[in-house]
């Protein structure tokens, strides 16, 4: 209703316009010379500007220039009421998490906490064009400041909320444990939910979920989740780490982290590089140290054994370096 509302104004408003230029148009063609002139002077009669190049000078174009002054400015002043009216409705539902998503191969994170706020930080600092979209049961955008950052408030297990947020052409999905929930069982049983949600409507989409339990990770298996996060594994291990070997967690952090010191990158495995030897002599030349072949951290141990075709390298190194052997 609305939007039809909206509509009708509009094309009431070019009506009165094109109908106004017409007229003056025919009462005074000598003075406008052409429709255009005409429909130039209203506009700007209209819009209170009136520069005086043209002016009606017969008594029934000044009558219609009164009248004009009288319902042309108000009616321009009711279509900038209406346009301010739809901008402010327009931040009040994005503030309110009721708008859907239109963009496509953006990240979608589930479940608003601490973490995924640092999340959103880590993704903006690694691709800073990257669209991150924010589902969660809250009412209120987290982040509205921030314009790359999307709200879609609701149920994340919903086909309606989850379509969206545009889970079907979303790059990623990450849930966050809703550690709001008391009971570890029922977090683990929310986020196997939403995972099941999703899969069904974008099995393609790459997808990390955060679980409590090591044990509950075997129920997740049938929905083919991509990646487990364990909540407390990593905070324990870095904890113990940095009680035994000072300055062992801010290593590791640097690594996890984009914003600080150097950074872990996947690249491309060159067609000249035919063992793990000639790859880790070549990236160590150019300032990059081979790391892994995806999961293997003990290729330094296979340097004389060949790259499998379908080898994923990955490397420790700057942005600048990094971008220097991907080419990009």
């Amino acid at each position: 209703m609305m939007r039809m509302r909206k509509t009708s104004i509009a094309l009431m408003v070019i009506f009165f316009v094109t109908l106004s230029a017409t007229i003056a148009y025919l009462l005074e063609p000598s003075t406008f010379e052409s429709w255009f002139n005409a429909l130039y002077w209203v506009m700007t009669t209209m819009a209170t500007v009136g520069y005086g190049d043209f002016f009606a000078k017969t008594l029934a174009g000044k009558v219609f220039t009164m009248f004009l002054y009288v319902f042309g400015i108000g009616l321009l002043s009711l279509v900038i009421g209406k346009v301010i009216e739809s901008l402010g409705s327009i931040q009040r539902q994005r503030g309110a998490g009721t708008l859907s998503f239109r963009g496509e191969n953006h990240i979608v994170l589930i479940n608003w906490s601490k973490k995924a706020e640092s999340a959103v930080e880590e993704i903006l600092a690694y691709s800073p064009k990257s669209h991150i979209v924010i589902i969660d049961e809250s009412s209120r955008h987290p982040l509205e400041e921030m314009h790359q950052v999307h709200f879609v408030s609701g149920d994340p297990s919903s086909d309606e909320v989850l379509t969206k947020a545009g889970i079907e052409h979303a790059q990623a999905a990450i849930i966050f444990a809703d550690m709001r929930i008391e009971e570890t069982s029922l977090i683990d049983g929310k986020t196997l939910l939403i995972a099941s949600s999703i899969e069904r409507l974008a099995p393609y989409v790459h997808t990390t979920v955060e679980v409590t339990q090591e044990k509950h990770i075997q129920n997740f298996r049938h929905v083919q989740v991509n990646e487990f996060v364990l909540s407390y594994d990593a905070i324990s291990r870095l904890a113990v780490r940095s009680a035994l070997h000072a300055g062992n967690s801010d290593l590791i952090h640097q690594l996890l982290s984009r914003q600080y010191g150097d950074d872990i990158y996947e690249i491309p495995a060159k067609s000249e590089w035919k063992t793990y030897g000639d790859a880790f002599t070549a990236l160590l030349q150019l300032g990059a140290t081979l790391l892994a072949d995806r999961s293997d951290l003990g290729i330094n141990r296979k340097l004389d054994q060949p790259i499998p075709a379908e080898a994923k390298l990955y490397i420790v190194s700057d942005e600048a370096t990094y971008r220097r052997i991907a080419g990009v």
